[in-house]
């Protein structure tokens, strides 16, 4: 029997890298679109570059999506490629939508175009739900989206409900509350809060500068949400589902339980800077993840404190010359 084929748009990213591992595990055939670059950002696939096969496309250029998934012909394709980052897509927000927002179009109209009958997974994020309608949110909850990023999402997740309605293609939108790890990017604030206690520890820094300490986020294991999304795709129907812990928690509690972890006091270091306030910001987020775990028998294996402890772990062995995820 052939080995079932995986297309992963967003390989390199934390979520593609724990997706990678997920289906190697399961005996799939790996292939991970990455783009064109003078230098190499594979750092978190590195220990399974030999087990997959890295292929370059971009999700701004339809012709390569379409090339790329004619020639692979892929059973499942995993849509994770995004600028992900909310504050950073203020300041470039053309760009942020345009892979976001019409990235998904064109790979959903690439897999239509070339006749694969695949199923599709469309990384949607809480973000959506922005200004929120209700506490805590769930799979019928109106999007109110705060950001050029969240905008752009909100617009995949319909064109991947438009999709699965007008051509009955497999299609679902994972609704993905913040979800950390020791492999997230060094600006996102649970890493940076990490880093830098790491750094602290080693003497390498003296203060870390930090925005909006009081927004609250359901915070999760990235690895526990990507086998949620392989899940997604083997269910008899398609359908959209969030993934969240049910728990919220502020930015300042993470340093609390962060800082106190690694015998430090946090307000000796920490400095609010203007910079990292957004310019419309999104309070708090919470999720209801009680369709996936009744539907898909999915729940999250690693709760707050150990999530939060995992990520200090990494960063205070994690030596300052290490190469960074960007």
């Amino acid at each position: 029997m052939a080995k079932r084929k995986a297309f992963i748009t967003g390989i390199t990213g934390q979520d593609g890298s724990y997706l990678a591992e997920i289906l190697l595990e399961k005996d799939y055939e790996v292939y991970g679109m990455i783009r064109r670059s003078s230098s190499f950002n594979t750092a978190r696939i590195d220990h399974i570059f030999g087990d997959i096969e890295l292929v370059f496309g971009d999700l701004g250029d339809g012709s390569s999506l379409n090339q790329l998934v004619r020639t692979i012909r892929p059973d499942e394709v995993y849509n994770l490629g995004a600028q992900s980052h909310v504050r950073v897509s203020f300041d470039i927000p053309e760009y942020t939508a345009d892979v976001a927002a019409l990235g998904t179009l064109r790979l959903l109209d690439a897999i239509r175009e070339e006749g694969v009958q695949c199923r599709f997974y469309e990384a949607g994020s809480s973000e959506m739900f922005g200004q929120v309608r209700e506490t805590p949110q769930n799979e019928e909850t109106p999007f109110h989206p705060r950001s050029p990023y969240g905008v752009g999402k909100v617009f995949g997740y319909w064109i991947t409900r438009n999709y699965r309605e007008a051509y009955g293609m497999y299609a679902v939108n994972g609704i993905l509350f913040n979800h950390e790890s020791p492999r997230r990017g060094p600006t996102f604030v649970t890493r940076k809060i990490t880093r830098a206690i790491g750094a602290i520890l080693r003497g390498e820094q003296d203060e870390l500068r930090l925005g909006n300490l009081e927004a609250k986020r359901d915070w999760g294991y990235a690895r526990d949400y990507m086998d949620g999304a392989w899940r997604m795709l083997q269910a008899d129907a398609p359908d959209d589902y969030v993934l969240a812990t049910g728990e919220t928690h502020s930015v300042r509690e993470f340093l609390d339980e962060a800082f106190a972890y690694a015998g430090l006091e946090w307000d000796k270091y920490v400095k609010i800077d203007e910079r990292y306030f957004r310019p419309s910001e999104v309070d708090v987020l919470l999720g209801d993840p009680s369709k996936a775990r009744e539907k898909l028998g999915w729940e999250p294996n690693v709760q707050f404190a150990e999530l939060v402890r995992i990520m200090v772990d990494h960063d205070r062995e994690r030596r300052h010359t290490e190469e960074h995820y960007v």
